[in-house]
């Protein structure tokens, strides 16, 4: 079996370094300014568990309430987005907490997919369906971190290893990192590896979308296939298009890993993943293009400027 890594941050020169209170501004309410710097008291403090959880929902409960056309894409996002907590409110009506985990990588899928998981427990920690449920299971639900998988390339790029260590301490994830070589190291002997240390998961939350590789028949609970380890993948995005996960990443104000805005599109490894052909620009010679390239430099667009879902892939082998 693969053994896990430590996750540290040992990639100091990427050229933006996110500090874990960063991811949390999105959703911090209105606080009292603390006068002799100018910045919000304990803008430095990640609040515990329960609290960002709060914060989270406040948030998209807040964007689920404003009203935006029928057919626009905004709209499209609520509707998507009531689906997704509709799939995070009936997991946690299956399983219990200490039953469930996360699967996460950094990507804008999973991001969303994150997001959507965290509200989606509020009021947390979560309510028992039995107000004399004193049981084991029902105690450790009020955990102070989410168990969480990281499972990467063996050439991963350090903007993806930082983003992912900054947005891990903000959201209280508990990661449990392994590196993918095969054939020593593949996908499913990290999951094996994962679930015999933590013999007590059950369901495992997936940023997977339909058109992923292997995702056309996916549905928002399946079991695993047969050879790999038995548990359930739920896939609380499987419906998303790709325009929807950017105007959600958007509107909230999300922070993201910057090769997005290098134009990135989906994120693998250095040796597989290229920023995406079809947001690629030639300045002119007169220097239109993307704003600060010179004349006749190649340069990109940002991958939210990608609107159909089958080009999302063009810049990976």
């Amino acid at each position: 079996m693969a053994a896990p890594e430590a996750l540290n941050n040992n990639n100091a020169g990427s050229p933006r370094l996110l500090r874990p209170q960063d991811h949390l501004r999105p959703f911090q309410p209105p606080s009292h300014t603390n006068h002799e710097n100018g910045r919000p008291d304990n803008a430095d403090d990640v609040p515990p568990l329960p609290t960002v959880i709060a914060h989270i929902h406040a948030r998209v409960q807040a964007f689920l309430s404003e009203t935006h056309p029928p057919d626009s894409l905004l709209a499209s996002v609520q509707r998507q987005t009531r689906t997704s907590l509709e799939v995070v409110s009936t997991a946690l009506s299956r399983y219990s907490l200490s039953e469930l985990s996360v699967s996460y990588n950094g990507g804008k899928d999973c991001l969303v997919m994150m997001i959507l998981f965290l509200a989606g427990l509020h009021p947390y920690p979560p309510l028992s369906a039995n107000p004399d449920d004193t049981s084991q299971a029902f105690k450790s639900a009020a955990a102070t971190v989410i168990p969480s998988i990281y499972a990467l390339p063996p050439d991963p790029f350090p903007a993806v290893e930082d983003f992912v260590i900054s947005s891990a301490k903000a959201y209280h994830l508990s990661i449990t990192k392994y590196t993918t070589a095969p054939p020593a190291s593949t996908l499913r002997s990290s999951f094996e590896d994962y679930l015999h240390r933590h013999a007590g998961i059950r369901a495992i939350f997936v940023g997977t979308r339909r058109t992923d590789p292997h995702g056309a028949q996916l549905t928002h609970f399946d079991q695993t296939d047969g050879g790999w380890p038995d548990f359930v993948r739920i896939h609380p995005v499987i419906d998303w298009h790709y325009s929807e996960i950017w105007a959600f990443i958007r509107h909230l104000g999300l922070f993201y890993c910057e090769l997005y805005d290098q134009g990135y599109t989906s994120l693998g490894g250095t040796s597989d993943t290229y920023p995406n052909p079809k947001l690629k620009v030639d300045s002119d010679s007169n220097g239109d293009g993307v704003e600060g390239c010179a004349a006749g430099e190649r340069q990109y667009l940002p991958a939210y400027k990608l609107t159909e879902d089958v080009e999302e892939r063009l810049g990976r082998n």
